[in-house]
Order: structure tokens, then C-alpha cells, then sequence
């Protein structure tokens, strides 16, 4: 019941966020759509990949959009909205994909789904938590590429500094 709330939730208020044109509302909108993922991921005892998206995408990246939203706003003192541009081919595309994603869910045969068969086990086993051992990993066998996606992140938090100051006059 609580897969559906969530799902619920993430579907409703994605609808939202792409069809309002209040940017301010857009941006909470894109919070909540991003907090019932994490549920989501809870639910599906991806422990780890929840609490990367609640730090990563809700702590860092949407703090940052709503902080430039609202900093703009207020420089001409006027209310954000977006402009609507290609309704025409925006129904297009969506009715093309809604109807290719309700015709792969109908022609689907669950009862052969392995994961939604009944599981005489528990679902992770002796493991309590996928962060013990997705740690363990990202320390050995793939320390070499996680200290370069760090290195080449600092490049480019360097990178964007040095282009915002860039051209502003003292």
C-alpha cells in the first residue's frame, strides 16, 4: 500500500511540476517528486540509493535550484513564470509515450515476474544493509574511479566559480 502512495505521490506531483508555470511552485513541486522516490527506494531495501537521493539530489542540487529561483526572483521584482513553447508537439510526444507505456504494461505477464512471486526468504538474506557492502567495494575494487569522478567534480565546481566571476565589474 505504501508502494502506491508514494508511486502516487511522485506521479501527481511530476504532473504538476511540468505543468505549472510558477517556477517557485515548480521547484517544491520537484521536492516532493523527489521524496516519494526516496520512499520508493526504502521500499525496494535500496537503503543506500534513498539516502544518495535524499543528500545529493534533494540536500545539493534542488537547495541550489530554489536558492537561484528565488535570488532571481527578487532582482526585477517581478513573479517567476515560465514561458509555454511547443504545446503542439509537447501532447505529441506525450500521448505517443503514454500510449507505448500503457501498451507494454497491459501486454506484461506478471505471474512470470520472479520478484513478485512470493519469496520464502528474506529478501536481502544474512545482509542487513546494501551500505556495508557497496562501501566495502567503492574502498577496494573501485577506489581509482571514485577518486577521479572527485577529482573532475572539483574541476568543475573551479570551472563554474571562475565563469560566474568572470564578468562582473569591481
Amino acid at each position: 500500500m505504501l508502494f502506491y502512495i508514494f508511486a502516487a505521490l511522485a506521479v501527481l506531483s511530476a504532473g504538476y511540476l511540468v505543468l505549472t508555470r510558477n517556477l517557485l511552485y515548480a521547484g517544491f513541486s520537484l521536492l516532493v517528486t523527489l521524496l516519494s522516490l526516496a520512499g520508493i527506494y526504502v521500499l525496494l531495501f535500496a537503503d543506500f540509493v534513498a539516502v544518495l537521493q535524499l543528500m545529493v539530489y534533494v540536500g545539493g542540487v534542488l537547495v541550489l535550484i530554489l536558492f537561484g529561483i528565488m535570488l532571481s526572483s527578487r532582482v526585477h521584482d517581478d513573479s517567476v513564470l515560465s514561458k509555454s513553447s511547443n504545446k503542439i508537439w509537447g501532447t505529441l510526444v506525450f500521448l505517443f509515450v503514454s500510449t507505448g507505456l500503457c501498451y507494454t504494461i497491459l501486454k506484461t505477464n506478471f505471474s512470470l515476474l520472479p520478484w513478485l512471486q512470493a519469496a520464502e526468504t528474506d529478501v536481502l538474506g544474512y545482509q542487513k544493509s546494501t551500505v556495508q557492502s557497496i562501501g566495502i567495494k567503492l574502498m577496494t575494487d573501485f577506489v581509482l574511479p571514485f577518486e577521479v569522478a572527485s577529482l573532475l567534480l572539483l574541476i568543475a565546481l573551479m570551472g563554474a566559480a571562475y565563469i560566474a566571476t568572470e564578468n562582473q565589474k569591481v
